[in-house]
């Protein structure tokens, strides 16, 4: 049961990272764009408009997040027919909230009704006033519930949901316009409206939750930043850390700030908001993210180099052409997986007994420190070049050098104090085999030439394999019988893989940022969209 609940958990997780390039972009268009803008070319010229252009695409991704979700998770969750799925999700999106709207006015309330002013006129307190008028807003034009991006994780849950079971719809010839996909775009304008009266009085008891949460946040100071940025990596192995990131990241449960008159939710699309403001001084310093430049700039490239000294003499070679690339696309793109992976299946009680607490302890660090930077990566900070009146980071000269040796020093202990596995100190997992040794060492299982290849047989063949997706550096594949699955020595020795996690008849398998490539070559020779 447990299995199954992980494996559902981490098919959700993966779908949300779909709309992440959009997030990417947002950070870069207007924090560049906002840049050149307001303080190095003229108001008005070419150039200053061209720029102005990628500001206003970066804004326009970040305020239609709900949308970006609703297709995105729509299209990854289907099983098939993606394209159709994904249209699905912005047609339940778009029903969902005129559905809200529908309730809403029934009851009386629209964009006027609900304002501070009339909401206190018609007897509420100013305090009953404010939360109410803080239930709601505007999407695409359209009123309804202020949801942020849940709105569209409903939708395309829903969608997904409602395409999956429909999607093979077959009806008699004379209606046979109306089924298979066509079905699904009725089912889901049909059940739309249910589900928008159930949600309309469901919804404020979230809101209700939804503010303790934000509460709990605010009100447990350093602690709550222990406890978000330990929990953040403790369930990266489960593949489902995106589900406490994300709300605190782009929904109200990070926080609300008004920036020039606009009000932005969630500690991401602050920061933005901060990047495009002329008269910003700073970005927030409790965040929830400037712990990462920490333990991705230099906490794990010390442990990278405390696994490099304790490996065997013989074996440092082969640690450094492990562990090198690792840490380069660590600190370049911030992708911390590859790394990470390379010692929690050698080493679990490292990663979880004192890696995930020293994260969450940089996390402490620098909200003490009031580091105030945008990005956690070199890549993603260029945008600091551009206006560095907004970076307030001067502890980091200390701080980073500090982080590596603490990191240094901690693994190093606990790898020689408790013989930890790390790579290099067995005889097994660093040991290189060629095709052929493989071949020949492996029974049972029939190796082609090309990495896709054996790993679509190491799932059990085309006929085992339901689905298969990606998101930043996961496999994600479902399969119909998990005894035909091979085991984890056998991804992780012989198919390049830097780890796997465990679903029922459900797998990640770890591979870094090349893994869209592979994605895409699994699916060619499978067949699939």
């Amino acid at each position: 049961m447990l299995k199954k609940i992980q494996g559902k958990l981490q098919t959700f997780s993966g779908a949300m990272m779909v709309p992440i390039i959009l997030l990417v972009l947002v950070g870069f268009y207007v924090g560049i764009g906002s840049a050149f803008t307001n303080y190095i070319l003229p108001e008005g010229s070419f150039f200053s408009n061209m720029f102005a252009m990628f500001t206003n695409l970066g804004f326009m991704f970040m305020n239609n997040l709900q949308v970006w979700f609703a297709v995105g998770i729509a299209f990854a969750l289907a099983k098939k027919e993606k394209g159709w799925a994904a249209f699905a999700g912005i047609v339940m999106y778009m029903c969902f909230i005129r559905g809200l709207e529908s309730m809403a006015g029934f009851h009386g309330w629209n964009a006027t009704t609900t304002t501070i002013e009339a909401l206190t006129a018609s007897g509420y307190t100013p305090e009953a006033a404010l939360t109410f008028n803080n239930l709601w807003g505007t999407s695409l034009g359209i009123f309804n519930y202020n949801m942020g991006i849940f709105s569209g994780i409903i939708a395309g849950l829903s969608a997904s949901w409602i395409h999956n079971k429909f999607v093979d719809t077959q009806l008699p010839a004379m209606f046979g316009f109306f089924a298979g996909t066509k079905m699904v775009i009725i089912m889901v304008t049909v059940l739309s409206v249910p589900m928008a009266f159930v949600f309309y009085y469901v919804w404020p008891f979230v809101a209700q939750a939804l503010a303790a949460i934000t509460g709990f946040i605010s009100n447990a100071g350093l602690f709550g930043t222990f406890v978000f940025g330990t929990l953040d990596k403790m369930l990266l192995p489960f593949g489902i850390h995106h589900l406490i990131a994300f709300p605190i990241e782009y929904s109200s449960v990070g926080g609300t700030m008004m920036i020039d008159g606009v009000v932005y939710e969630g500690v991401r699309n602050i920061i933005n908001g901060q990047a495009a403001s002329a008269d910003a001084l700073g970005y927030i310093t409790r965040n929830f993210t400037t712990g990462r430049v920490l333990f991705q700039l230099a906490g794990l490239p010390g442990a990278a180099f405390a696994m490099y000294r304790c490996a065997k003499p013989e074996n440092r070679k082969k640690v450094a052409s492990l562990l090198i690339p690792a840490v380069f696309t660590l600190v370049l793109v911030g992708i911390s997986e590859p790394i990470e992976y390379t010692f929690l299946f050698l080493a679990p009680q490292l990663y979880f007994l004192i890696y995930a607490p020293l994260c969450g302890l940089m996390y402490v660090i620098a909200e003490i420190f009031k580091i105030s930077i945008n990005g956690n990566a070199l890549l993603f900070m260029i945008p600091n070049i551009l206006q560095p009146q907004k970076v307030h980071a001067m502890s980091l000269i200390f701080l980073l050098p500090m982080t590596f040796g603490v990191y240094y020093f901690v693994f190093k202990g606990a790898i020689l104090k408790w013989n930890l596995k790390t790579p290099g100190r067995g005889d097994s997992e660093m040991k290189l085999m060629s095709k052929k040794e493989y071949k020949e060492r492996k029974e049972g299982l029939e190796i082609e030439d090309s990495l896709e290849q054996r790993i679509i047989e190491a799932f059990g063949g085309p006929e085992n394999i339901e689905s298969v997706t990606c998101c930043a550096t996961r496999l994600r594949v479902k399969v119909s019988d998990d005894s035909l699955v091979v085991d984890d020595e056998t991804w992780n020795q012989h198919l390049n893989a830097m780890g796997v996690v465990r679903g029922e008849k459900s797998y990640q398998i770890i591979y870094g940022v090349q893994v869209q490539s592979i994605t895409t070559k699994v699916k060619d020779l499978l067949g699939i969209d």
